[in-house]
């Protein structure tokens, strides 16, 4: 009994004879499910942040250069996960996640108007290589090259907006929930992405998201209750 790529008949089997499923079935099933849950709450991790910006109008203590990577990273997974043939359930939330990047990217670019001549030949640029990224149309010791530079890239998508906040001693228009959501996701794609055998570099992306949205999160806590104390004094 299969139902999207999830096998059943292993756990049905068991609970039938009246025993708990084993070990050997168990995980691999709580593994699927939750990485078809984590597909489905991909849909809306974004939008808060967009809809923060929206209703304010403002890109107000947001580093544009870390959503751009943020782009290119995600772009590169999807490629990658696509070549690998890697099951739905172990990537299918970075479809998602990359829609919602590039309309969080435009967004920004909208609010930070006028646009520079470099903005444009940037975006110009990414919708000409991202298809053939995404087809993987590449050569295969390139697109692993590419691969292993995405830990780099998602380093540097979040070190901007690190120091940023640090500088500023401010999140301004940050979405604590937007990365919330990204934490929470972060820590459940460890298991799953272990459960699936997938490649050690995908591992160590998901560790280091795991870190980094970790480590905003604290800021935006911190910030935020420290802004407060400001207010009352």
């Amino acid at each position: 009994m299969e139902y999207l790529g999830i096998d059943l008949s292993c756990a049905i089997g068991s609970l039938r004879n009246g025993e708990f499923p084993a070990k050997d079935c168990l995980l691999p099933l709580i593994s699927n499910i939750l990485g078809y849950f984590l597909v489905a709450a991909s849909m809306t991790v974004k939008l808060p942040q967009i809809m923060k910006i929206v209703d304010n109008k403002s890109v107000r203590g947001l580093s544009v250069v870390a959503f751009e990577l943020e782009v290119v990273g995600y772009t590169i997974s999807l490629g990658y996960c696509l070549h690998k043939k890697l099951p739905f359930s172990a990537f299918g939330e970075v479809v998602f996640l990359l829609i919602q990047a590039l309309i969080l990217v435009a967004c920004i670019y909208y609010f930070s108007e006028p646009l520079s001549l470099t903005t444009w030949v940037k975006a110009v640029i990414y919708f000409a290589i991202a298809p053939t990224v995404i087809a993987g149309k590449i050569d295969p010791l390139v697109f692993e090259a590419l691969h292993a530079s995405k830990l780099l890239i998602f380093l540097s998508a979040r070190i901007p907006q690190i120091w940023k906040n640090f500088r500023n001693k401010s999140t301004g228009q940050l979405s604590f929930l937007t990365c919330f959501m990204n934490f929470c996701g972060a820590m459940a794609r460890v298991f799953t992405t272990i459960q699936a055998n997938a490649p050690l570099s995908m591992l160590m992306g998901i560790v280091l998201a795991l870190f980094t949205n970790g480590t905003i999160m604290t800021q935006i806590l911190l910030y935020r209750s420290k802004g407060k104390e400001d207010k009352q004094v």
